[in-house]
């Protein structure tokens, strides 16, 4: 795997935190307005660095994982919409209420977990795969 340089390195942690602290506060109804938008800038900032780090080798697991950890990421983005929208309901415009709150409302949670388990298997799989190699 391509390591990231300092300045990616700390770009990607401040993602992580910001998703984090975003997630939580959301999540305990803690300024949620104020929150939403954090969480969604931690996204924007931590999954184009998750995508800075590239697999150049000819291990087929490795690469399947890697792919696996780029849709945790599309996960991340879409919660992180998903949230911002939860708090200013603008999808409600384009369709009707029923349906706004059947497919839309509140659904970063599903989307936030899917990712976040993605994340986790891909992450210690990477790991032990590297560590075969």
């Amino acid at each position: 795997m391509r390591q990231l340089s300092s300045w990616q390195t700390a770009v990607y942690l401040l993602g992580a935190l910001l998703m984090a602290i975003g997630a939580g506060c959301c999540a305990f109804l803690w300024h949620p307005e104020v929150f939403s938008w954090v969480f969604l800038a931690g996204a924007l900032a931590y999954v184009p660095m998750q995508w800075q780090q590239r697999y150049d080798g000819d291990n087929a697991t490795l690469r399947r994982l890697r792919k696996i950890m780029l849709a945790s990421g599309v996960f991340f983005l879409l919660a992180g919409v998903s949230l911002v929208d939860t708090q200013t309901h603008f999808l409600s415009r384009f369709m009707s209420y029923q349906t706004y709150i059947t497919y839309v409302y509140n659904k970063w949670v599903m989307l936030l977990l899917a990712g976040s388990l993605l994340q986790l298997y891909s992450s210690h799989r990477i790991s032990n795969e590297l560590q075969k190699d």
